[in-house]
């Protein structure tokens, strides 16, 4: 189900929804880009979401140019490990709400 060679597909997006693929492409590309935040730091948070959310794509997508934008192996592996622990974390606070 999940194949990179699907983002293809994102053409058939540009052409048939344009204005709201221009308006996502843009704001997708601000977000990212350098700020306050380094785009390497953006890159890596959004590595940490994509693994929360599950979405493989994201996954793909964004260590790779986590990677390009100068992220180290190190850097990678802990973003996993705070990522694990955010839905960790979730869950059990979630959990305060089934406990008595």
């Amino acid at each position: 189900m999940y194949d990179m060679k699907n983002l293809a597909k994102l053409k058939t997006l540009d052409t048939d929804a344009p204005e709201a693929m221009k308006a996502f492409w843009a704001f997708d590309k601000a977000a990212l880009a350098d700020g306050a935040i380094p785009a390497k730091y953006k890159e890596l948070i959004a590595v940490a979401v994509a693994l929360t959310t599950q979405c493989p794509y994201c996954l793909e997508i964004h260590s790779t140019s986590a990677r390009k934008a100068g992220a180290s192996e190190q850097e990678l592996a802990e973003v996993v490990l705070v990522a694990a622990a955010l839905r960790a974390g979730a869950a059990i606070t979630h959990g305060t709400h089934v406990v008595r």
